[in-house]
């Protein structure tokens, strides 16, 4: 792990905020201040500390607070280009999965399915398997990541213009055919891309629409995530950051297919993605009350899971909601529901403390482990910071 990741950045971290609070108390007072200064100086003051520690080519970060926003971005969109801003399109990795809890939420709310309700009652191919308890299988198992899933379903590499198109119906429903869970459901936690992609299928057919336009009709379109799609226009591509492997060098971008589209294939920006932390935390708005109550829900507590596993990596899950890691409060920091993103050279975290209308995002255009997690780190305790307990 690199140097930017252990405990004398941490402490460098408190040293730094304990000088932010000091001096945001005169901007504050300031009778030409900011709606709200103190969450301007504070996500602009993390990222620049992030930024440094990370010596990522760009990040960008963003917050909202009783419903104000603040976004910056540093470093360069693309390789010799401007730096991010809120319009930066971006790949947001296995953020999409919140957003496929949210369509399993709004379908339940709606009637359309329950969270008790089989995988195989909606795709009958996925019900059904070498392992008797596949039958069992239910959706709030697949969204919870307790399915006895594997992370991933075993495929060949596809082409390196295509790379997900391997990854086909076919092949999950093969797999079941042929292999034995790895815990009967509800029993553990795996983290688990396959899982979330058979929900995704198991959602189109429970609506009767492709999923892409089931998610548009039901999350995206009403909150007007007009940026927030699978496929990119001409003038998104020209918005798009660009990633970078763990060598350093810039990704090519890659088509999201047909089929991953409920584990990972979304684009957004920080403004659309903030726009959506704005209907998460509207929780007293009697309009779609009832999807963020099933959205938000803690059903799976760790206590005597096992195993549990891929699950900490931004911070201790000691539960789960719908596609959302939650976090119990702990010292000064809220309770956090957050979830982590990373696909073609991006890596994107996400969190908000649904009581304390305070939420937050940061994604870097480069693959690197410990940046990653200390992002998140950092993002939890800006959250902490804002929104003390």
């Amino acid at each position: 792990m690199s140097t930017h990741a252990g405990t004398a950045p941490f402490r460098f971290r408190t040293a730094l905020f304990g000088f932010l609070g000091y001096t945001l108390a005169t901007v504050a007072s300031s009778p030409s201040a900011l709606a709200d200064p103190l969450l301007e100086e504070t996500v602009e003051f993390t990222g620049t500390v992030l930024f440094i520690q990370s010596k990522v080519p760009g990040l960008v970060i963003g917050a909202v607070r009783n419903g104000e926003t603040a976004i910056y971005g540093f470093g360069e969109r693309v390789d010799g280009g401007e730096k991010p801003d809120g319009d930066t399109v971006l790949r947001i990795g296995s953020i999409t999965k919140a957003f496929t809890g949210q369509v399993l939420a709004d379908l339940a709310a709606d009637g359309k399915v329950s969270l008790t309700q089989t995988l195989g009652s909606l795709a009958p191919e996925f019900g059904k398997g070498k392992d008797p308890n596949t039958s069992r299988i239910r959706l709030i198992d697949i969204a919870t990541h307790s399915a006895g899933l594997p992370r991933e379903v075993p495929h060949e590499p596809g082409p390196e213009g295509d790379p997900f198109s391997p990854i086909t119906r076919d092949a999950f429903s093969n797999w079941l055919g042929a292999n034995e869970l790895l815990f009967p459901p509800g029993t553990g936690v795996l983290y688990s891309n396959f899982a979330f992609d058979l929900l995704a299928i198991g959602l189109a057919e429970a609506g009767k629409t492709p999923y892409p336009q089931l998610l548009k009709k039901r999350i995206t379109g009403p909150l007007g995530l007009r940026d927030t799609v699978f496929e990119l226009s001409d003038d998104q591509r020209d918005r798009l950051m660009e990633g970078h492997g763990f060598d350093g060098k810039a990704l090519r971008n890659v088509p999201t297919g047909d089929v991953i589209v409920g584990s990972g294939g979304l684009y957004s920006t920080p403004k659309d993605l903030l726009r959506w932390m704005q209907w998460h935390l509207d929780r007293f708005d009697e309009k779609d009350a009832e999807v963020r109550m099933l959205g938000h829900a803690a059903y799976l507590v760790r206590d005597n899971l096992n195993p549990v596993s891929g699950m900490d990596e931004s911070g201790r899950m000691d539960a789960m909601a719908l596609g959302w890691v939650v976090m119990m409060p702990d010292g000064d920091r809220p309770l956090i529901l957050q979830k982590a993103g990373g696909l073609q050279g991006t890596f994107s975290y996400i969190a908000f403390a649904p009581n304390r209308g305070v939420a937050a995002f940061v994604a870097i255009n480069e693959f690197d482990f410990a940046a990653a997690m200390n992002m998140a780190e950092v993002v939890n305790e800006m959250i902490a910071s804002l929104a003390p307990r």
